[in-house]
């Protein structure tokens, strides 16, 4: 038997602020998010998920401080999850049901490395 190992989705997409979801579309999104998330936590290969929110700080190398979140070629993280799996290509596979992808967003998958003590 393979051993899993952890993968992180990093799901992005373009931030709009003049776009309001009706409450029809709020509730259709959490239903797909929350079917996407429940699918791999019922295959238990979900480790952890986050959505992130829009207030942060930016700390540069020199430790300025600039107010906001980075938005990179239009796109900012709009959260994470970290996934167990036997291989990248398992993870990929996982991330091609993202809802992400339906809002025109993207998803990245990345191994984990460990941090030894």
């Amino acid at each position: 038997m393979k051993v899993e190992k952890k993968f992180m989705m990093l799901f992005r997409y373009t931030p709009n602020p003049n776009y309001k979801p009706t409450p029809k579309e709020m509730e259709q999104m959490r239903q797909d998010w929350g079917g996407f998330i429940g699918n791999i936590a019922m295959k238990e290969k979900l480790d952890s998920t986050y959505q992130l929110g829009f207030e942060g700080k930016q700390i540069a190398a020199n430790s300025s401080v600039l107010d906001g979140i980075l938005i990179s070629d239009n796109k900012t993280i709009s959260g994470n999850m970290i996934v167990n799996a036997n291989s990248l290509e398992e993870a990929v596979e996982m991330a091609k049901d993202s809802p992400i992808l339906k809002m025109g967003g993207s998803v990245e998958v990345r191994n984990i490395i460990p941090m030894d003590n």
